[in-house]
């Protein structure tokens, strides 16, 4: 958890992440650098400077793959939450990564330029009017600039001070970069293979991405969260005996938000389903020593107030609630955050 604007604090789990993360890089660096020329041909011999620009490219693109496909691996399958926990080292190292390749592109083919090299890099070719031939250069910097943006204000100070459905609508953005990172392919280097490994990795992988969104999409509308229906003011959600102990079950409300009504130690609470870290799902959450604890980032609130343990200071709307003949019933106007409402028991 963070106090204001102090981040979560490294752990062994952290090390253990990066550690891999880092291990991952070099390992797809130096087997992309070393590969013999018959499996990496191209139309025209292309030297070393070129072969590792490509190699940093190519890393960037598997690596910002990975960072959209652990979010509907997550849905689909919750031994791969913990991926979460740091997703947003992995877009930093993203943007690092992506950084070297533009660094070598600049440094090789306008190195001699004599106008600026990202001037010379954007102005030298100007043909938006076509499909073939079209910058895609500029679409490279696009996505440079949007992943640098996200690796900036990924810090717990940018999201406190934003506010967390400000900063997640911001790094939304991450699938802008991703369309345009796909288009600077498909218009760039797959323009001069004669090979097809790199088209099939290619191809394969962003396919891939695609499957896993529309995939958990389905999934998520298959099993997921009901809409909340009208009984008078109040809307049902569920029976009482359909919530399990420690666990809650999440509901739709008419406003759009997101109702989670736990159930502890016999008794009902109803809160937001959104965490105020970066809104995450805590009625996918469990509790914990008697605290709602976050799925995504291990933030904790009381199920009774919303409030987190001191010396924390989050807070999240809570709900009052009633059972009528074994029916869970939730008033859809939400109480300021920290308020505190008593449980229900269930006859």
């Amino acid at each position: 958890m963070s106090v204001k604007y102090i981040p979560v604090q490294w752990n062994p789990n952290k090390w253990i992440y990066d550690g891999i993360m880092l291990a991952g890089v070099a390992a797809f660096l130096w087997i992309f650098i070393h590969i013999t020329p018959e499996i990496l041909s191209h139309e025209r011999p292309i030297n070393s400077q070129v072969h590792n620009a490509r190699a940093f490219g190519a890393c960037a693109f598997l690596m910002l793959s990975i960072i959209l496909a652990i979010g509907p691996l997550a849905k689909l399958d919750t031994r791969f939450m913990p991926l979460l926990y740091n997703r947003r080292h992995f877009g930093v190292m993203t943007a690092f990564v992506a950084t070297a390749h533009a660094g070598y592109i600049l440094n090789w083919y306008f190195a001699f330029s004599f106008v600026p090299k990202w001037d010379a890099l954007l102005l030298s070719n100007t043909n938006y009017g076509q499909l073939l031939g079209f910058p895609f250069e500029a679409l490279g910097a696009l996505a440079l600039v949007i992943l640098l943006i996200l690796a900036a204000t990924s810090h717990d100070f940018w999201l406190k001070f934003l506010t967390a459905p400000v900063w997640k609508r911001l790094h939304y953005l991450i699938y802008a970069a991703y369309v345009s990172v796909v288009a600077h392919i498909s218009l760039g280097i797959l323009q001069d293979q004669q090979s097809l490994f790199l088209p099939i990795f290619f191809i394969v992988t962003a396919f891939a991405v695609a499957l896993l969104h529309v995939w958990a999409f389905l999934a998520e509308r298959k099993t997921g969260d009901p809409l909340a229906t009208a009984d008078g003011d109040w809307m049902r959600i569920c029976q009482a005996d359909e919530i399990e102990e420690g666990r809650a079950r999440i509901a739709l409300l008419p406003d759009g938000k997101r109702v989670a009504v736990f159930k502890h130690e016999g008794k009902l609470s109803a809160i937001s389903n959104a965490c105020a870290h970066q809104n995450g799902p805590l009625g996918e959450g469990r509790i914990i020593d008697c605290l709602v604890t976050c799925p995504w980032h291990g933030f904790q609130y009381r199920v009774t107030d919303g409030q987190s343990p001191a010396p924390f200071t989050e807070k999240i709307p809570t709900y009052n609630l009633r059972v009528e003949n074994g029916a869970v019933l939730v008033d859809p106007h939400a109480n300021p955050p920290g308020t505190h409402v008593d449980p229900v028991e269930v006859a």
